[in-house]
């Protein structure tokens, strides 16, 4: 079979190197790429993928009829507007988070959504580029810990300030700090609990350590309730630089029979990454998941092919985003 050739539009977040590396990984062609101006993401870009051309502007690309995911993953702000317009151009989308940053936006992706038939899928690295959550996965479908009733998640990071683009520290820009990073943490939420919508029952955003950045928010907390189970929260900008990694992200799934804990990117005074902690009747185990896989990027070739929803349904990306954006506007309203 002739593999599915993508571009990418934007490049004005590094996340756009996983990105494109896992969909070439799974057997699909990188075949163009094209960005406003010259972000500071760009002589990584090009170090990474030398052999893929920079199209003359994102209409060639848009325009390629062999063209069929173009990948966007350039200002927050502005990644509503090519989606729209890549899909009305015939082509599925996958964006970095977040996919919107208004309700505005959503409701306009959701409204080609319905008019092209289109994929919108956002990839939620936290999960669709981290094994140890492939194998959480795998061992909560196999009942290891009961039923699913919480999520504790936390997403931390670092701020490297040296290396920030001017727009990361515009609110209106990145979306504020739940849009943007929480996102993560609400996808797993509704995942593992199986939840279809959830109740945002808490809220709140602060800027506690850059007072000179009045359009940052360096600290966000959130909790989730749904007719599935519960759920707790906490992103900041606060990584210490001894920290051998950008951030401890960790996610805790508490069942009625066990729990999982996930040490995705570092547990201090231990090798590697990918450690997942399994307790249960009969297991009190550390597990090395790092060679679990990553699915989602070759289900998601297997969607467009096929116009399935095995990488995630096209309702769960909508649903984390109508979340985000709903937390986010209480957090700011509450503040």
């Amino acid at each position: 079979m002739t593999p599915l050739r993508f571009a990418a539009i934007g490049i004005d977040h590094r996340h756009v190197y996983g990105m494109a590396a896992n969909m070439v990984d799974a057997g699909a062609e990188f075949v163009g790429w094209w960005t406003e101006g010259h972000p500071n993401t760009e002589e990584g870009f090009v170090k990474r993928f030398p052999d893929v051309p920079r199209a003359e502007d994102a209409e060639a690309l848009l325009n390629d009829p062999s063209i069929e995911l173009i990948l966007l993953s350039g200002i927050p702000c502005d990644r509503a507007g090519w989606a729209i317009k890549a899909m009305g151009a015939g082509k599925d989308v996958m964006s970095d988070k977040p996919g919107c940053t208004t309700p505005e936006q959503l409701a306009a992706i959701k409204a080609i959504v319905a008019a092209t038939g289109r994929i919108w899928s956002i990839d939620f690295s936290e999960r669709f580029e981290v094994p140890a959550v492939t194998r959480a996965a795998e061992l909560v479908a196999e009942g290891a810990i009961g039923k699913v009733v919480q999520t504790l998640g936390i997403g931390p990071h670092r701020l490297n300030r040296d290396t920030r683009p001017g727009w990361f520290f515009e609110r209106d820009a990145y979306g504020g700090i739940i849009t943007d990073i929480a996102s993560h943490q609400i996808d797993q939420f509704l995942f593992f609990t199986g939840s279809t919508d959830a109740e945002v029952t808490l809220a709140s955003v602060a800027n506690y350590a850059n007072p000179d950045d009045p359009g940052l928010q360096d600290f966000g907390e959130i909790a989730l309730r749904s007719d599935r189970g519960h759920g707790y929260i906490r992103v900041d900008w606060y990584t210490p630089d001894a920290l051998p990694t950008w951030g401890d992200g960790r996610l805790t799934i508490l069942g009625t029979e066990g729990y999982i804990e996930l040490r995705k990117y570092v547990d201090v005074g231990c090798e590697g990454t990918d450690h997942l902690v399994l307790v249960n009747g009969i297991r009190c185990e550390k597990i090395d998941a790092s060679d679990a896989g990553l699915p989602y990027f070759a289900r998601l070739i297997d969607d467009i092919r096929n116009r399935t929803e095995t990488a995630m349904t096209q309702a769960h990306v909508f649903k984390v985003c109508e979340l985000a954006l709903t937390a986010q506007a209480m957090a700011e309203a509450r503040a």
